[in-house]
């Protein structure tokens, strides 16, 4: 009796250290965010001294005219970097949310965007685009873009025929499901090579798209990107707290009066909507949804709904960062795919996290 009551009183005594641990990470996070924002603004090819790249930024938030002198440098600070700075701490927010919901959903610390084919379905339908040549904006979807649509279409039509394969006994059984998005990669995969295949022409710009970059992207893609990313975080926020109980596993759902296959439903669109709006406008970008959620939940707990908020600005963080140095590592100008930077940072991190695994089971 007595350890019952003891274990009651640290509770709420645990709780509120969780908490704290929350508050701590998130504000650290968004501070980085507001100052890295600013920082990254400085790193680009034309060399513009930070003094007037603080003003600059200065005068467009304030709304005031720049110098006639200044017209140039203000295109490229406002227009060009900070327009891809945005983009990319979209991007890697939207990748880090999804990231958390797939490994919470699936109770697989191994799991990302990847795992279930989304982002193979969303590159497919952004490589059909790019072949058909309609990846540009249409005036039937002057505020959606045909890239983007073809993504999110390849994305959720992924998706379902995961959920359709993966569907056992009337259920959506995580192991099903898994097994049921490796097939359907490896089939996607092999369309997107048969599309390179028939279009010759097409290939440098489908395999540099499907490398991950951000080059030559900046404000119009953030506009892009908003509606779904906002449709999909609303999604994920409106059923974050049925994602603790998934955690549990469906046997405790079903008694807590849970539908898990309808949670699990409209978890996986959300972050299907997520990840295809992001492939769609950088590519396939890797490690940012397995990386980032396993650092967070080591910081803070893993407890979903405080891990997206610390997920989405922590990926935001290590993308933008990322970005920054594809852009300038290389001389004159050149660029590196900020996918191959990822990977080059996220795969010793996972090389890490398995071998703690293995020592963890004993192997």
């Amino acid at each position: 009796m007595t350890a019952v009551t003891g274990n009651n009183a640290q509770h709420p005594a645990q709780t509120e250290s969780r908490s704290r641990r929350f508050r701590l990470t998130a504000l650290c996070a968004l501070a980085a965010c507001v100052v890295s924002v600013a920082a990254a603004c400085l790193f680009g090819p034309v060399d513009i001294p930070a003094a007037k790249v603080f003003s600059l930024l200065w005068l467009k938030l304030s709304g005031t005219e720049a110098d006639r002198a200044d017209v140039a440098a203000t295109l490229v600070v406002w227009d060009i970097r900070l327009g891809r700075i945005v983009l990319s701490l979209m991007v890697g927010a939207a990748l880090g949310m999804a990231g958390t919901v797939f490994q919470g959903i699936l109770r697989n610390p191994l799991a990302d965007p990847f795992t279930l084919g989304v982002s193979s379905g969303a590159a497919f339908g952004a490589s059909l685009a790019i072949m058909l040549g309609v990846s540009a904006t249409l005036p039937l979807l002057p505020f959606v873009g045909t890239l983007p649509a073809a993504a999110m279409t390849g994305a959720l039509a992924a998706l379902f025929a995961v959920i359709m394969l993966g569907r056992s006994g009337g259920r959506l059984r995580r192991e099903s499901l898994v097994l049921a998005g490796v097939v359907i990669a490896s089939f996607l995969a092999a369309l997107i090579s048969l599309v390179k295949s028939l279009d010759e022409e097409s290939v440098a710009s489908i395999v540099f798209w499907i490398m991950g970059s951000l080059q030559g992207r900046g404000w119009r893609e953030c506009a892009l990107v908003l509606p779904w990313f906002g449709i999909g975080c609303l999604l994920i926020w409106r059923f974050s707290r049925e994602l603790d109980i998934l955690a549990l596993g469906d046997t405790q759902a079903r008694q807590l009066g849970m539908n898990a296959d309808r949670v699990r439903l409209w978890l996986l669109i959300g972050a299907s909507m997520l990840t295809g709006a992001s492939v769609a406008v950088s590519g396939v970008i890797g490690f940012v949804g397995l990386v980032v959620p396993h650092l967070m939940r080591m910081a803070q707990g893993g407890e979903h709904r405080p891990l997206l908020v610390s997920s989405a600005l922590a990926g935001g963080l290590l993308l933008l960062w990322s970005d920054v140095l594809a852009r300038t590592i290389l001389p004159e100008g050149a660029e590196l795919p900020v996918g191959v930077v990822t990977a080059l940072l996220g795969g010793p991190f996972f090389c890490l996290l398995l071998r703690r695994r293995m020592r963890e089971d004993g192997i």
